[in-house]
């Protein structure tokens, strides 16, 4: 099974291959355009990151638990934020 840190570090190099800034990603992922990334919007974007089909539902809710800090079930764009900036410091 795949470690935290190297899921982490995945998930970072879509956003920062793939996309100029966090910003774009959270856009390119937020399919339904309400600003918020949805549980299959997140999936998307573990896909994305190579994250197999089983742990990708498990880092799915861990994410959503995680990072949901008004507790809607989604992740906003401040919410993306704080995130991607704890990932950054956890891979180096």
């Amino acid at each position: 099974m795949a470690s935290k840190k190297s899921i982490l570090r995945k998930i970072q190099i879509v956003i920062t291959k793939h996309f100029d800034t966090p910003e774009d990603a959270f856009n390119f992922f937020d399919k339904s355009g309400d600003g918020k990334l949805s549980k299959k919007e997140i999936s998307r974007l573990l896909k994305e990151a190579e994250i197999n089909g089983f742990i990708r539902g498990i880092v799915t809710s861990k994410l959503i638990e995680g990072y949901d800090k008004d507790g809607d079930g989604y992740i906003s764009w401040k919410e993306f934020k704080v995130a991607v900036n704890e990932i950054s410091k956890k891979t180096k």
